[in-house]
């Protein structure tokens, strides 16, 4: 069996052993605290360029239907039923809304979890 060396463990005082502990519990709230923070910054940087993405591309959807339903209504929807272009643009955009609010899920930022 071999015995440890004397250079291996270093007696430390009682000075040297609180700069330890300090410098190790400082370590320890970096990792525990930085690492999830910049994690939860990423994640919440993807999802707000993810979010206005969506949003910009909802508004063009909505901007495309009601152009194709004046196009397509042509004269018939024209004066008093004006308002139907608007109605069947508010109810794709609605059910658009509604599939996109379905498929969110609700995780959390940890990975173990």
């Amino acid at each position: 069996m071999v015995q440890p060396s004397s250079s291996f463990r270093k007696r430390l005082t009682p000075t040297d052993q609180v700069t330890d502990l300090v410098d190790s519990v400082k370590l320890y709230a970096r990792q525990e605290t930085l690492g999830p923070l910049k994690g939860a910054a990423r994640w919440v940087a993807v999802g707000t360029c993810a979010s206005l993405s969506l949003g910009l591309a909802m508004v063009f959807l909505a901007l495309a239907v009601l152009r194709l339903s004046q196009d397509l209504g042509g004269h018939a929807l024209d004066g008093d039923w004006s308002f139907v272009h608007y109605l069947i643009t508010f109810v794709v955009v609605s059910v658009l809304v509604w599939l996109s609010y379905s498929r969110i899920s609700q995780r959390s930022l940890a990975k173990g979890e």
